[in-house]
């Protein structure tokens, strides 16, 4: 059980994480229930079981950005085929053909790929302030800065990691094999949020997807070419992009990770 003893005024309290999280659910439910964001990983897994012991209605919504890793996508489909899937209007490699390489500070492939859902509804996320010093500073109920209309709960915010796999093997909720494979987090394939080691990491693991990048990042100096657009000038091949990306990346704000995990 995820239970602290906590000193308060009245003396030393128990404090149930897990009885508080279900009530947090039950509290905030909306009469046409929560837009669950899934996204297979550790937290969200974890947050899909609350839902349901808690009894609310939801409906659970997973991004397809086809950059996933594909031990990641097969999990979900063989483990949550409920769950619905959405496809982005437009893919990585179209964005980077007439944009550029995603940074840490121009990641305009989340608000794509993985943001877009939930507009309208009350949206459920496995956010936890432990995750980063960003995310220290979330709140358990959270408006939409980009989309008035849609706001957050994320009901297991005051967790850290240990409650998170202690929650999963006391209920034996499956998780993807990647975790047992060393992976702390899951996420874009080469994600620049995790710097050059990460990057060089995925790269190794996933060969199939650095050529693909390396195909976009070739199209978009023939894109830029042609249309008269600026680009680094040391940029004069697919190479010297990847270099480029996977060696000297921007000085972003680390903190910035996966919107939902």
């Amino acid at each position: 059980m995820l239970i602290e003893h906590r000193i308060t005024e009245n003396g030393i309290e128990e404090y149930d994480k897990v009885k508080v999280s279900i009530a947090r659910l039950i509290e905030f439910e909306p009469p046409e229930g929560y837009y669950l964001a899934f996204s297979g990983g550790k937290d969200s897994v974890v947050v899909y079981d609350l839902a349901v012991k808690a009894g609310v209605r939801f409906d659970a919504h997973y991004s397809v950005t086809g950059v996933d890793p594909p031990e990641l996508v097969k999990f979900i489909r063989q483990q949550y085929p409920e769950v619905e899937r959405h496809r982005p209007e437009e893919t990585m490699w179209s964005l980077i053909e007439r944009k550029m390489p995603p940074t840490r500070i121009k990641r305009f492939c989340c608000e794509v790929l993985k943001e877009r859902g939930g507009a309208g509804r009350l949206v459920v996320t496995g956010i936890r302030a432990a995750e980063s010093n960003k995310r220290a500073g979330r709140r358990m109920v959270e408006s939409c800065l980009k989309d008035e209309s849609k706001r957050f709960l994320h009901p297991i915010i005051d967790w850290d990691n240990y409650d998170v796999w202690q929650y999963i093997r006391e209920n034996n909720i499956p998780y993807c094999s990647l975790y047992d494979e060393g992976f702390k987090r899951l996420g874009c394939i080469m994600c620049p949020m995790k710097r050059t080691k990460g990057m060089l990491r995925d790269a190794e693991r996933w060969p199939r997807y650095y050529k693909l990048y390396l195909r976009a990042f070739g199209k978009m100096l023939e894109y830029r070419k042609k249309n008269g657009k600026e680009f680094n000038l040391k940029w004069q091949t697919a190479e010297d992009v990847m270099r480029w990306w996977i060696y000297n990346p921007p000085k972003g704000d680390p903190d910035q990770g996966v919107l939902f995990e």
